[in-house]
């Protein structure tokens, strides 16, 4: 059955944003933790609810370029509406969303902890988990996790390997880390040099990582890879997958092909030196009016054209991340995202 999600919470879809809730707004030292698909990592909230699954064999992904100052690189973005971005198994559940209920509801400590870092109210982390749908990042995915450190949600910069467990909102944006039952944000802004910390998987490169942009509408159904032999499924929200059925329209893109097929996605931001946070971008300039030139008679005044405000250029700059060493991917918006919404942020 289709789960609605009731919590009154709000979801913050800034790309970089930097007051968020919780402990987000503590997290933008250089450290950058690389948390391998199946571990726990460091102070995990849960024990794993992550279910084993096919063997994952992750897509090709093209670099990113490097950055116009020569001083790193800047991370690709990749909206949570598009086809192909998650996997999983046909009728298959990649996470166990009961067990990680009744985990947290155990230990009141910890749920106000998860309720803080997740952005909701406690009383409301049942109906938060049951709106999420569980799928597989194909791609190492950059996020703001937490851990469980002294009673609170400790935040921290972090690098999903593609093939982890996680539970994704109605925007497509991951929410929690099955391995560890810990909360999942948008990556913030890192304002220092970036270290990694953890041992790197094979066939990790900074440069390869991506970011998943908030849809700015809510997704009814992702369309995502299935594990078992590559085709597509649809899966409704806020489901755990008895719902998957196969797409009525294909996608027009390759599942083998959604990161590595630049011609569908927009350019690549910029890096962290002198870069704007995206709630601090410069508005798009507002069109100057042209004097009026003096007509030589008897020939009739000729006006110059005025650019009128509706045709000023949108502001679509992506999204900048700080310099890394490596990593990058440009928007891509799919579906029903062409429209922008409000942003809706946490409070």
């Amino acid at each position: 059955m289709h789960r609605l999600y009731a919590a009154a919470a709000a979801v913050c879809v800034g790309l970089l944003a930097t007051g968020c809730g919780g402990g987000e707004r503590e997290s933008a030292s250089g450290e950058l933790l690389l948390q391998a698909l199946a571990a726990p990592g460091p102070d995990p909230f849960t024990a794993s609810t992550a279910r084993s699954g096919a063997a994952f064999t992750p897509p090709p992904v093209t670099p990113a370029p490097k950055s116009p100052s020569g001083n790193g690189t800047t991370l690709r973005t990749i909206s949570g509406s598009t086809p192909g971005l998650y996997a999983g198994i046909q009728e298959t559940p990649g996470c166990d969303v009961e067990a990680q209920i009744r985990l947290l509801g155990k230990d009141k400590a910890r749920a106000r902890a998860f309720a803080d870092g997740a952005g909701v109210e406690a009383g409301d982390i049942a109906s938060f988990l049951r709106g999420l749908t569980p799928v597989q990042v194909r791609a190492d995915t950059r996020v703001t996790g937490h851990g469980f450190d002294g009673g609170r949600a400790a935040a921290h910069q972090g690098v999903l390997q593609a093939g982890t467990a996680v539970l994704v909102d109605q925007y497509g944006s991951p929410r929690v880390r099955c391995a560890a039952g810990s909360p999942l944000r948008q990556p913030i802004a890192v304002t220092t040099a970036v270290v990694p910390k953890g041992k790197p998987w094979s066939g990790y490169r900074a440069d390869r990582v991506i970011v998943v942009k908030p849809a700015t509408q809510v997704v009814n159904n992702l369309l995502i890879v299935n594990l078992a032999d590559g085709s597509w499924i649809e899966r409704p929200t806020g489901t755990d997958g008895e719902e998957d059925a196969r797409p009525e329209v294909l996608p027009p893109v390759d599942a083998a092909e959604v990161f590595s097929d630049l011609s569908r996605t927009g350019a690549a931001g910029t890096d962290a030196a002198g870069t704007p946070s995206p709630s601090e971008a410069p508005a798009p300039a507002e069109p100057q009016p042209v004097p009026d030139a003096p007509a030589p008679a008897p020939a009739e005044p000729q006006d110059q054209p005025v650019p009128a405000p509706d045709e000023a250029p949108l502001d679509e700059d992506p999204l900048p991340l700080p310099a890394e060493p490596g990593s990058g991917l440009p928007d891509t918006v799919t579906g029903p995202d062409a429209a922008p919404a409000p942003d809706v942020h946490q409070g």
